[in-house]
């Protein structure tokens, strides 16, 4: 069992004198004091109910859970077999990518769901599966988004062949450019000033 703890988060104090002074702002506000006696109690009422709305929502804000990756604390790293099982493991989960990281690969991530993928690959592993039925199974979970280097395929064109693609249309430009500059004008002669 993971056991993944959370840092600890300080409370916000906030000194009496500032708490005083935003208690009177929205108490003796210049809108109550211009109502008149009957309407200030009310006002003076909802305003201390937006001040304290306010308050709720910000300090519901600091306490949320951040929705970046967590850390897992992984106590007990994988047991392996042999030596042999754990060049395959390495080898494979480094050719896989995390699913919740930008661009970090299984092994070097420290996200929680990077732990429970390595630990998924070790299972598979052991029960007799290839590295490319590993992959396989990984890629119908979550796309081919997981993996390093994505499969030749009619949708993968693009990804492979667009940036030579890219390079070969600049090349075609930057050829027509200079054939054009070349073309238009003569060389002028050497006036024998040196700048």
């Amino acid at each position: 069992m993971m056991v993944t703890t959370s840092p600890t988060i300080s409370p916000i104090v906030i000194p009496a004198q500032a708490r005083t002074q935003c208690l009177s702002f929205f108490l003796h506000s210049n809108k109550a004091k211009s109502l008149g006696p009957r309407l200030r109690g009310d006002d003076r009422r909802s305003g201390l109910i937006v001040l304290l709305a306010l308050l709720l929502s910000f300090t519901s804000f600091l306490f949320a859970t951040p929705a970046s990756a967590q850390v897992g604390t992984d106590v007990t790293p994988p047991q392996f077999t042999d030596t042999a099982e754990e060049r395959r493991f390495h080898a494979l989960v480094s050719e896989l990518r995390c699913v919740m990281c930008q661009n970090q690969s299984l092994a070097d991530s420290n996200a929680q769901i990077a732990h429970d993928l390595r630990r998924e690959v070790l299972v598979l592993m052991r029960q007799g599966k290839s590295d490319d039925e590993v992959k396989q199974f990984l890629v119908a979970r979550y796309g081919e988004f997981v993996l390093y280097q994505p499969q030749v395929r009619t949708k993968t064109w693009l990804l492979w062949f667009g940036p030579a693609l890219l390079l070969l249309i600049g090349a075609v430009v930057i050829a027509r450019i200079v054939r054009n500059r070349g073309a238009g004008r003569a060389v002028p002669e050497d006036d024998g000033q040196e700048w």
